[in-house]
């Protein structure tokens, strides 16, 4: 008999059937003259999961390194400087972007385990007396290592040396699932996707610029057309976009935006708080560390766990799998062979993560790791249900 797979990677996550329901209908005319009454309550919507009033959010048929793309090109010049700090795959992989763009990238490594250098970049910035940084990249939650950095430190270092770079976030696996402040903290360009906390399939980059960054797209002059701000202000006022969107997936959006304020998106912040606890619960039972090194920096939608020395982690996952039918996530590059990591956001509840544990504990012992069944799992249920309780 055919299952289905246990899905713990941090992305794409697993879509509720409502969602799912919402994407199976026949296609439409994206050209219709009621298809604005979609579309234009979307983007405002929108708004509220970002939390600004200010910004305007576009929606691209693309994924999170297209809404990297489109921040980067609407707003900076070639040439133009920017800082940003290297600390796990996808800070990694939004540098070679920048450099492959041509923009003077200063970068600062920071070892994978570790978040944004927040006082660094103080010191960087305070220095920067002539403001040749242009904009200040940030990664708020990086997948890899499962490290989320803080955001709102960053923008008060920017205030206290009054520098006037823009403030880019990737916040691809934070948004819809961790707080994310866009007015209070400054944000200038922040990237989605829609595979995370939207609980959709791949397919859409959603993004949210400031009016500082509208501003700054006026006169930006780094190459683009399919990712332009310009069209896509043009057309998505009357509620249209400047080529087919995907239609399925705005449907999908709308679906998916329900749910989320159904639940309440403080709620939703904090389910994934305590679902996360309890896999961290059960990491410490299991005698194992995760990534992040310190718990300022312990992501609540994706836990990187260090197996023991005489572990390839990634034997774990391909155990996991073909064994148990649960797929978690492989280590990448620097932590690869050292870590899995199991995805713990979007549509997820206790019951199914200690499933993941319990598989988590057969694939660790099978592959050479001396752990005690059921004692990460009893460490999670044991959080779980005082967290139950005490609600």
């Amino acid at each position: 008999m055919r299952y289905h797979t246990g899905l713990f990677i941090p992305g794409p996550t697993n879509i509720p059937d409502q969602v799912r329901r919402a994407l199976n209908l026949p296609m439409e005319d994206m050209r219709a003259p009621d298809f604005p009454t979609l579309t234009l309550p979307l983007f405002e919507d929108l708004k509220k999961v970002f939390k600004t009033t200010t910004g305007q959010c576009f929606i691209y048929p693309a994924s999170g390194t297209g809404g990297w793309e489109s921040a980067l090109t609407n707003t900076l010049n070639p040439g133009d400087k920017v800082l940003i700090s290297r600390f796990g795959q996808f800070s990694l992989l939004w540098v070679d972007m920048c450099e492959r763009l041509g923009l003077e990238v200063q970068i600062v490594d920071r070892p994978w385990g570790e978040g944004v250098p927040v006082e660094e970049f103080a010191d960087i910035l305070a220095a920067d007396k002539e403001h040749k940084i242009r904009a200040v990249l940030t990664t708020h939650n990086e997948t890899a290592t499962g490290v989320t950095s803080d955001i709102a430190g960053v923008r008060k270092a920017l205030d206290a040396s009054d520098h006037p770079a823009l403030l880019f976030v990737d916040g691809v696996s934070s948004i819809a699932s961790i707080d994310f402040r866009m007015d209070e903290w400054g944000v200038d360009c922040a990237v989605s996707g829609s595979q995370k906390g939207f609980m959709l399939p791949t397919g859409l980059a959603i993004i949210c610029v400031s009016q500082k960054a509208l501003e700054a797209n006026k006169t930006a002059k780094m190459p683009r057309c399919f990712l332009s701000f310009e069209d896509m202000i043009r057309t998505n006022k009357d509620g249209y976009f400047p080529y087919t969107p995907a239609t399925t997936l705005l449907r999908g959006l709308r679906a998916s935006l329900d749910l989320i304020f159904e639940e309440g998106l403080e709620n939703v912040f904090t389910r994934h708080h305590r679902l996360a606890e309890g896999v961290r619960k059960a990491v410490t039972a299991w005698g194992l560390t995760v990534c992040a090194k310190e718990p300022k920096w312990h992501s609540d939608t994706v836990s990187a766990i260090y197996v023991p020395e005489n572990v390839d982690s990634a034997q774990v996952v391909k155990q996991a799998y073909s064994r148990y039918g649960v797929s978690f996530g492989v280590g990448l590059n620097k932590v690869a062979g050292k870590v899995f990591r199991i995805g713990h956001l979007g549509a997820l509840n206790e019951l199914m993560l200690l499933g993941a544990l319990g598989a988590a504990e057969m694939a660790l012992n099978d592959c050479g790791a001396e752990i005690e069944f059921g004692s990460g799992v009893a460490a999670a249920q044991q959080y779980y249900g005082s967290r139950r309780n005490a609600a």
